[in-house]
């Protein structure tokens, strides 16, 4: 798209170490910070802007969107799960270590989004709300194409029956994005395919998938929850960002 430049950044390519390795771009991780900056430096340079440049916010699972025009400072990331913007050379970052990252984009607007989704916030419409931020901008819901990055995949998601249960009160059509799994009253979650069909519905014109899992690809990505099983102590954040060219 012209005008646009986005990425979805593995662990690859950074300074951190251990359980870091190494592009670790969270500074919520108890990696020495000095290295996370050094590593989002390496991301925005890829994205051909600043450090400063590049911008997250401070997530919390939520459906909240921020409408930014100028870029912060660490300690003033507001708390909200998307972004949007319209302004030219501002890095839009979402982090994640399982959860999907989605990047979406009007290039004829020019306005931009991204937006954090865990399981969530996607049923709290993080998705849409990031929409719904860039039509205020200017932007078409019809022109906007929706990329979702790596995060885990069905076959590594299994959840208990409360999880299941949640979704499908929400709306029956739901139990489309469990499959059983081999544990009795436990199911797997298509977590992408949920996002990517909430975007469809929301009547976006492409929404796209990588299909790349988060959990399988240990060399190539950050996971929580191979973290989690492995019982490591900590675990890196993987970034995914978009803007808009100067």
């Amino acid at each position: 798209m012209a005008g646009v430049v986005h990425g979805f950044f593995g662990r690859q390519g950074g300074v951190s170490d251990g359980v870091y390795a190494s592009l670790n771009c969270g500074y919520g991780s108890s990696d020495a910070p000095e290295r996370v900056r050094e590593n989002r430096r390496r991301v925005a340079a890829r994205l051909g802007t600043r450090e400063e440049r590049l911008i997250t916010v401070y997530q919390i699972h939520s459906a909240d969107v921020v409408t930014v025009d100028a870029p912060w400072s660490r300690g003033d990331a507001p708390k909200a799960d998307a972004m949007v913007t319209n302004v030219k050379g501002i890095a839009l970052g979402v982090l994640a270590a399982d959860c999907a990252p989605v990047l979406l984009a009007d290039e004829r607007a020019g306005v931009v989004g991204a937006a954090h989704a865990g399981w969530k916030g996607a049923i709290g419409g993080v998705a849409e709300s990031a929409v719904r931020a860039m039509e205020a901008l200017g932007a078409e819901r019809a022109r906007i194409r929706a990329a979702i990055g790596p995060c885990i995949s069905q076959g590594s998601y299994e959840v208990g029956p409360e999880f299941m249960t949640r979704f499908i009160d929400e709306a029956s059509a739901n139990s489309a994005f469990f499959q059983p799994s081999a544990r009795p009253g436990h199911a797997l979650f298509d977590l992408p395919g949920y996002v990517a069909a909430r975007l469809a519905t929301f009547g976006l014109s492409t929404v796209e998938r990588m299909n790349m899992c988060t959990y399988e690809h240990a060399g190539h990505y950050f996971s929580f929850r191979r973290t989690t099983h492995r019982g490591e102590t900590d675990y890196g954040r993987n970034i995914s960002a978009i803007l808009l060219s100067p």
